[in-house]
């Protein structure tokens, strides 16, 4: 289990670094998941010098959710560069998460006020797309 947490930490730095910069808000969003997860700053900065691969995710909450965190990661410092944006779709794809479903998320949290969204609206792009 502690691979696995690992690899989800190491997705959000890549997605943090996608833009070949990491803001203090970036890291501090990574740190506090990280600090959620049960590591400390130096596991984290250990994971920053040195990403881990990322590794399947079985269940559909386990997508949802991780790829939630990537697009937050990707708007907590609020700029979207189109390095970011190619990032969050190579995740996406990679976790079999289907395009439709990548731009209706990245659209909705473009327009949100507040870069966040609700689960009920999450979960609904889902199904959309999924049922």
């Amino acid at each position: 289990m502690e691979l696995q947490k690992q690899a989800l930490l190491s997705d959000l730095i890549v997605m943090a670094n996608a833009d070949a910069i990491v803001t203090d808000s970036e890291y501090e969003f990574i740190l506090r998941l990280a600090d959620r997860m049960g590591f400390s700053k130096n596991e984290l900065d250990a994971l920053f010098e040195n990403p881990q691969p990322s590794r399947p995710l079985f269940t559909e909450l386990e997508r949802i959710t991780h790829f939630y965190k990537l697009v937050l990661v990707m708007h907590v410092d609020g700029e979207v560069h189109d390095k970011e944006r190619v990032a969050i779709h190579r995740f996406g794809l990679k976790m079999g998460i289907r395009k439709g479903v990548i731009d209706q998320i990245i659209h909705k949290m473009k327009v949100s006020n507040n870069k966040t969204l609700p689960t009920k609206t999450l979960v609904k792009i889902f199904n959309t797309y999924y049922n």
